[in-house]
C-alpha cells in the first residue's frame, strides 16, 4: 500500500488512520486485539489514540485505550517500527484540568509510555489548545522529550488557524520545533472547521494532516437515517446533530457512490476526506471485523472526478 508522508515529521503513514477511542470502549480487549490483526494484514500502521480515552465511560479513568494498544504491542506480532502510534495530551479528565503546563506533559507522558509498554511515541500531540500556559512552555516540554528520544514528532489538535500560526510564529522565533502535524475534525457534514484559512496554513507550511470524526460519530455509515435509529446507541448524542435536511441529502450522495463503486457509504465518506486537498489520512474507527473492511476498502478506493463533484456539492 502506498504511504504518505505525513508533512515534515518524516513519518509516512497509510491513507486511513485506525482510531483508537474505541479500544476498552466499544471493543473490548479480544475485538480490539483481532481489528488490530486485521486493519495491519492489511498493510495499515496507524492509530490514533489519547490519554483521555475513554474517561466518559462509567468506572473508566482515562488510558485504557492506551493498554490495549500496549498489551497488543506487546504480543509482537507486528515490530514496534511498523507501527506509528500517536497519542495526546492536555484534555481534562473528569473535570480536572490538565492542560499543556511542562509539569503535566512530562507527567503525562511517562503515563502514556508505560501504558503503551514503549521507549516511544511516534507523534504525540497537544489535545487541545490552553490559554492558561504560554506556548512556549509547551513547545520548550515538547523538545525536551525530543531530545531524550521519548517522541518523534509533535502536532496539535483542535487548533484555530490563529493558534496555528502563534505556534508556528513562537517555534520560529525562539528555536523550537513546531508542530508538524495537525488533527482537526472533518467530514463531508462538518467542514468549515478545516477548509478555509486553517488548511490554507497547513498547505503552505507543509503541515500533516490526520483528521478526525470521518464518519461524524458514525452518521455517514447510513446507519441513522431517522431519531429513532439513534436509540441506544453509544453516539447517540452526536448522530442527531446531522439529521437533518442536508445530513440526509448527503447519505443520498453516499448511496449513490456507493452503488456505482459497488462498496458502502462509509467507505465512500473515508474515501472523499482521504482524498481532500491538505488531508493527509482520515482517522476513523470501527468495532467490528465487518465495520473494518470498509475502512480498509476506503484505503484503496479512487473516486471520480465526476463523484467527488456530486459529493462536494451535497456538503456545501
Amino acid at each position: 500500500m502506498q504511504k504518505r508522508a505525513l508533512g515534515r515529521t518524516g513519518l509516512s503513514i497509510a491513507p486511513v488512520v485506525f482510531g483508537g477511542n474505541v479500544f476498552g470502549w466499544t471493543a473490548d480487549e479480544k475485538t480490539s486485539f483481532d481489528l488490530l490483526d486485521r486493519f495491519f494484514d492489511a498493510g495499515f500502521n496507524t492509530i490514533d489514540t489519547a490519554d483521555v480515552y475513554s474517561a466518559w465511560v462509567d468506572g473508566h479513568k482515562g488510558g485504557e485505550s492506551e493498554t490495549i494498544i500496549g498489551k497488543w504491542l506487546k504480543r509482537g506480532a507486528f515490530a514496534r517500527d511498523k507501527a506509528i502510534i500517536v497519542t495526546k495530551v492536555g484534555f481534562d479528565n473528569d473535570g480536572t484540568k490538565t492542560g499543556l503546563s511542562a509539569k503535566w506533559i512530562e507527567q503525562a507522558v511517562e503515563g502514556s509510555l508505560k501504558r503503551l509498554g514503549t521507549d516511544y511515541i511516534d507523534l504525540y500531540l497537544a489535545h487541545k489548545p490552553d490559554i492558561e500556559v504560554p506556548i512556549e512552555e509547551t513547545l520548550e516540554a515538547f523538545s525536551r522529550l525530543k531530545d531524550q528520544g521519548k517522541i518523534r514528532a509533535i502536532g496539535c489538535s483542535n487548533y484555530e488557524a490563529s493558534e496555528l500560526q502563534a505556534s508556528l510564529d513562537a517555534a520560529a522565533r525562539d528555536g523550537l520545533p513546531r508542530f508538524d502535524v495537525l488533527q482537526p475534525e472533518y467530514n463531508l457534514y462538518t467542514r468549515e472547521r478545516f477548509e478555509g484559512l486553517i488548511r490554507d496554513l497547513c498547505l503552505a507550511e507543509d503541515i500533516g494532516v490526520i483528521s478526525y470524526y470521518a464518519l461524524a460519530a458514525g452518521f455517514l455509515t447510513g446507519k441513522y437515517r431517522a431519531k429513532a435509529d439513534t436509540e441506544g446507541a453509544a453516539r447517540s448524542y452526536r448522530v442527531g446533530d446531522y439529521l437533518d435536511t442536508r445530513g440526509l441529502a448527503i447519505l443520498g450522495a453516499l448511496d449513490q457512490v456507493a452503488a456505482e463503486t459497488g462498496t458502502s457509504p462509509a467507505t465512500v465518506a473515508i474515501a472523499w476526506v482521504a482524498a481532500r486537498p491538505g488531508i493527509t489520512a482520515p482517522i476513523a474507527s470501527a468495532t467490528s471485523l465487518g465495520q473494518l473492511e470498509s475502512l480498509i476498502a476506503a484505503g484503496q478506493l479512487v473516486l471520480t472526478d465526476a463523484q467527488l463533484a456530486h459529493l462536494n456539492d451535497v456538503g456545501t
